[in-house]
């Protein structure tokens, strides 16, 4: 690590006071190097999100200061903050996917030359060429970004950053959806950069990258600096205690599974041979097959795009497979619409619960009964009963430790972690057989997560079976029974949770392991349970 003795971004007494009275930054002071990366950690809701609109100039400082290089700077909006050398990369990744790498790096920016400055494509292509080889990014200019993976994608908009001068570069959440050796690879860049000079700035909820790739990190919560320091010198433990302002109980970790004896575990849910094709005809999902016993949580892993939203869509009644059915005991439920598959006791966590999972625009009460709105004693011959209603929702509040005003209040409002709570104990109170839950913590704090594994524990104690999609491996190993990989709308791989590792199952994602006779295997399901780990092969 080569940091300087200068800072880089200074700020000084930051607070961040909105006209509804939220003050969402709380007299911030932080110093962040040259040649740095430093994560900025915190709940959902600890003023992180304000703190970079702030530095890219979306937002303005209600009092303090921000320094450049010891320099007062003001960002009245991204145009100056892009010219003072500070780029961001966010979650959502803004590219045009029919273009090439080249044409998204240079986008608005493009280099011209003649009388009318028209577009030097073969300057472009050099410029991303020579930046790519600079920082160690692997990358085609001439290949179509919609042809990407999401680890590639993510390269290019950090070029597009760095094409624009950024000496200062600020990810938000960046290996969200990323495998294990993506993520990898990402990190490996991010310090290549930092070795040349460049300043990252990296916001995750994610302890395990705090040790493993930065040099420092800040914690924040309620809007205040809550502590910090060099990132070698703290533990798990006690980053968790500064993030959620206690000790972090033991179901935080990686706690393992009661897992089904085998021998009487009989399949509860089942999946035969799944397909299903786009409207081009592409198939997306191809002969997909598990079974899962009551009391066990099956997970699935793989780079999103492979398949596993569509399973998820099949499996909860939104979409009609081409090919092969589900069921419950023997009773099928796919290919007959939400209600009947709700009906035979299916419930889902959606993968979007901003746009799948809530209504924003109603209250927290409408949400929580969404499901069971026409059952006593929420309703009565047609008549809502309001007193219940609102118990109802008290309920799901009090069990998910969801934290709000009142149950009136607006669910839009919430923070994403207590939105995803309200999601959850809404589908456990509908005492599911089967639960869908895809990507449960996805951009939710580790107090908050913590919480929802819980509940998910708990749930399946209760003897309903749990299909796990999730880009988090952690998440997978804490809670899975088995593990089986998607690759291209396949099952590759499938493991007993505790004999396997991320860097495994990240080579089954990407495709750099194949599973020998992974087809036998695959086929009883349950014999994995029993039989001896199958080998890796190179591919």
């Amino acid at each position: 690590m080569s940091i300087s003795l200068t800072p880089a971004l200074t700020l000084q007494g930051v607070s961040k006071l909105y006209a509804n009275g939220t003050l969402a930054n709380d007299n911030v002071s932080m110093e962040i190097a040259a040649g740095e990366i430093h994560a900025v950690i915190g709940e959902n809701g600890a003023g992180k999100s304000t703190l970079m609109k702030l530095l890219y100039g979306l937002e303005q400082p209600s009092s303090g200061r921000i320094l450049l290089h010891g320099r007062t700077c003001v960002l009245r909006d991204p145009r100056q903050a892009i010219a003072a050398g500070i780029g961001l990369v966010p979650q959502h990744l803004q590219l045009v996917p029919s273009l090439t790498v080249a044409q998204n790096v240079v986008l608005g920016c493009e280099p011209t030359r003649g009388l009318g400055q028209l577009l030097h494509g073969r300057a472009a292509v050099q410029a991303v060429s020579t930046a790519a080889q600079r920082f160690g990014f692997q990358l085609d200019p001439h290949a179509v970004v919609g042809d990407l993976s999401v680890g590639a994608r993510q390269r290019v908009e950090i070029l597009k950053t760095l094409y624009r001068g950024a000496r200062i570069v600020m990810l938000d959440e960046p290996s969200a959806v990323l495998s294990e050796q993506e993520a990898s690879a990402l990190f490996a860049s991010l310090r290549r950069m930092a070795e040349q000079g460049l300043t990252v700035l990296l916001i995750t909820h994610k302890i395990r990258e705090i040790r493993s790739a930065c040099d420092r990190f800040t914690v924040l919560r309620g809007g205040r600096v809550a502590g910090g320091g060099n990132a070698q010198d703290f533990s798990d433990a006690a980053i968790g205690a500064m993030i959620v302002g206690r000790a972090l109980s033991a179901a935080s970790s990686a706690t393992p599974a009661r897992r089904p004896s085998g021998q009487n575990a009989g399949a509860l849910v089942g999946a035969h041979g799944l397909a299903a094709k786009r409207a081009d005809g592409r198939v997306v999902l191809n002969g997909v097959s598990f079974e899962i016993a009551a009391g066990e949580i099956l997970g699935v892993a793989g780079v999103e795009g492979n398949g596993q939203d569509v399973l998820a869509h099949v499996l909860c009644g939104l979409r009609t497979p081409s090919q092969g059915h589900a069921d419950i005991d023997g009773a099928v439920f796919t290919s007959r619409g939400v209600r009947r598959a709700r009906a035979g006791g299916v419930a889902a966590i959606p993968e979007d619960r901003l746009h799948d999972g809530v209504a924003p625009a109603m209250s927290i009460i409408d949400n929580a009964m969404a499901l069971q709105y026409h059952q006593a004693p929420l309703s009565r011959r047609g008549w809502l009963n309001l007193a219940a209603m609102q118990g109802f929702a008290r309920g799901i509040m009090a069990r998910c430790q969801v934290a709000a005003v009142a149950p009136e209040a607006l669910i839009g409002t919430l923070s994403g972690g207590n939105m995803q709570k309200i999601v959850l104990g809404r589908e456990i109170a509908s005492a599911p057989r089967f639960l869908i839950a895809s990507q449960p913590t996805r951009g939710v704090d580790i107090g908050a997560a913590q919480a929802l594994h819980e509940q998910l524990r708990a749930l399946r104690d209760t003897g309903a079976a749990i299909l796990l999609i999730s880009a988090d491996l952690d998440e997978l190993l804490a809670l899975s029974d088995r593990i089986m990989v998607m690759s291209q709308g396949e099952i590759v791989a499938h493991f007993p949770a505790r004999q396997v590792d991320p860097g495994v199952l990240g080579g089954y994602m990407t495709g750099a392991l194949r599973a020998a006779g992974a087809a036998a295997l695959l086929a009883s399901p349950f014999t994995a349970l029993h039989a001896p780990a199958h080998h890796e092969e190179q591919a």
